[in-house]
């Protein structure tokens, strides 16, 4: 399989975090298992360029000495935008900044991923000034008016081709590759849950959980090179959209047939359990014993201390992914290194996140987080 052996370096034997990784197409080396999950940070001006404050946030972590970094999920359409201040990739005049990044979390040793998204009926039109879509009509929440629209054929074809698009510019950029956004109830997985999805054609889900996911991945593929690395972030829930672990265990499986390089389980806590045919278990548990090796897992959910990225890679994980903790600590895997150092948790100094390269409109993000800013 893709697991291949490489000396690591000895400090590294301390923690089975800080070993490397191979990835079978393009045998893509990562330098460790630790990677930067996409963060929303609201660092990027409405033309969606890159800013400078988001570039050097993510250029910290790669310093840091993460093994993936991944981008904030930057929107393959203009109306496809979920929240302000999201960076973009659906126009060429991106690649620039997009290039510029690519190049600089290289020097710093980091793999680079950019995460694709396309936020459907959670596009707000405050936003986006247009009726956010999905793939039926779905009242967009139960006080509300408001609906999102059913998509027609040939949008959902266009946005298809958008997802190809941005993934093409991202390889142009440098990057190493992407990864689709199917998870918390943005578009993707908008198609793939029996209540934003009642469509009858090709698209619905009658015949084919994953059509839509199916049809961008092999887009994706189509539009880049032979190495170029795909992957797709899953939730294993979504209470929202009525989309229970039996379902999203059907989208695995279904999803191991494409050609995907990487899954990336997104648990809100990696010591949830799920309840499927009678058994209880951590999602992670679910999700590896299905993919047997077949590709990596990544899982992401209030991983902070040694303990946890361990307990991560034991429930079966290849990657551990990050969020909180790497906005606290850019340096997160060199302190998995350390024994001797406790890894600080929230709530955080604004000083200290500002050292950690968080901009002032990143820091007030993060005040929404209960206790993460100190009062």
């Amino acid at each position: 399989g893709w697991k291949m052996s490489c000396t690591p370096p000895l400090w590294s034997i301390m923690h089975p975090a800080l070993l490397p990784l191979i990835f079978k197409r393009g045998q893509k080396e990562v330098r460790n298992r630790c990677v930067l999950a996409a963060l929303t940070n609201k660092q990027s001006p409405d033309n969606g360029m890159l800013s400078e404050e988001e570039h050097r946030w993510l250029e910290k972590r790669a310093i840091g000495g993460f093994g993936i970094v991944t981008t904030a999920a930057p929107n393959v359409t203009k109306d496809g935008q979920g929240w302000t201040g999201e960076m973009g990739v659906w126009s060429d005049e991106h690649i620039p900044r997009l290039s510029k990044l690519a190049d600089d979390l290289h020097q710093h040793g980091a793999l680079s991923l950019v995460q694709l998204f396309h936020g459907g009926m959670r596009a707000p039109q405050s936003i986006t000034g247009v009726q956010p879509m999905t793939a039926s009509e779905t009242p967009l929440n139960a006080e509300d008016e408001d609906t999102a629209r059913a998509m027609t054929s040939s949008e959902i074809e266009q946005t298809i081709e958008a997802f190809a698009d941005s993934a093409r510019r991202c390889e142009q950029a440098g990057h190493d590759g992407v990864e689709l956004h199917g998870a918390h109830g943005y578009l993707i997985a908008q198609f793939m849950t029996a209540r934003a999805n009642r469509r009858t054609d090709q698209w619905g889900l009658a015949d084919d959980r994953i059509a839509f996911l199916r049809a961008i991945t092999q887009r994706v593929r189509e539009s880049t090179g032979p190495n170029f690395l795909v992957g797709v972030r899953l939730s294993p829930k979504l209470p929202q959209l009525d989309f229970t672990l039996a379902d999203a265990l059907k989208v695995l499986d279904a999803s191991l047939d494409l050609e995907l390089d990487f899954i990336h389980l997104s648990c809100w806590n990696i010591t949830e359990e799920g309840e499927h045919n009678g058994r209880q278990r951590p999602y992670t548990e679910w999700y590896a014993e299905r993919m047997d090796g077949l590709m990596p897992l990544i899982t992401t959910g209030t991983v902070w201390t040694r303990d946890d990225a361990a307990r991560a890679l034991e429930q079966g994980a290849d990657l551990v992914g990050v969020g909180r903790v790497g906005i606290g600590h850019p340096n997160w895997p060199k302190l998995l290194a350390d024994t001797s150092v406790e890894i600080q948790k929230p709530p955080f100094s604004e000083k200290h996140l500002s050292q950690a390269g968080l901009s002032p409109v990143f820091i007030e993000y993060m005040k929404r987080w209960t206790d993460f800013v100190a009062q």
